[in-house]
């Protein structure tokens, strides 16, 4: 009897941690793939001027989907400048997608976090969703065709 139990007891256990991880990792309506090319959507200049996907093509990219009102988007964006000012432009382009709705408040923080690299605003969801960010911090590594090669949520300082 008591083994019958500790396995309910396991089965539960696992079926609760397979559906909260479905839920956290659930794709967004519309989200691009590991292994598919970036479209060439809009990017609505934050900093620095309007553009699209397309235009940083020929160079391996980091997209940092982040708010200004997230603490573990605030934290990583020191190792995020540090990175752009030893490589950006050169051998890899970094970008920044703010997901707040208040332009204001995201162009504040910039200034404030001393931000080199181009940094634009999403504040009608379309790129978040493209992203798959429904949880941020989001990293996404992109390689020089444009293809998504790895999606890494949460901070990583």
């Amino acid at each position: 009897m008591e083994k019958l139990s500790l396995m309910k007891i396991i089965n539960l256990i696992a079926i609760c941690l397979l559906s909260i991880s479905m839920h956290v990792y659930a794709d967004t309506p519309g989200e691009i793939k590991v292994g598919a090319t970036l479209p060439p959507a809009t990017l609505h200049a934050l900093t620095g001027k309007s553009g699209k996907f397309t235009d940083f093509r020929g160079k391996p990219l980091i997209i940092n989907v982040w708010a200004s009102w997230c603490g573990p988007c605030r934290a990583e964006m020191s190792s995020l400048e540090n990175i752009s000012r030893r490589f950006g432009g050169k051998q890899l382009n970094i970008i920044g997608i703010s997901t707040d709705d208040d332009a204001y408040a995201a162009k504040s923080f910039v200034k404030e976090a001393k931000l080199s690299f181009s940094n634009y605003i999403d504040n009608n969801v379309i790129l978040e969703y493209m992203l798959g960010a429904n949880t941020i911090p989001l990293t996404i590594l992109v390689d020089a065709h444009g293809r998504v090669l790895q999606k890494i949520r949460g901070s990583q300082v």
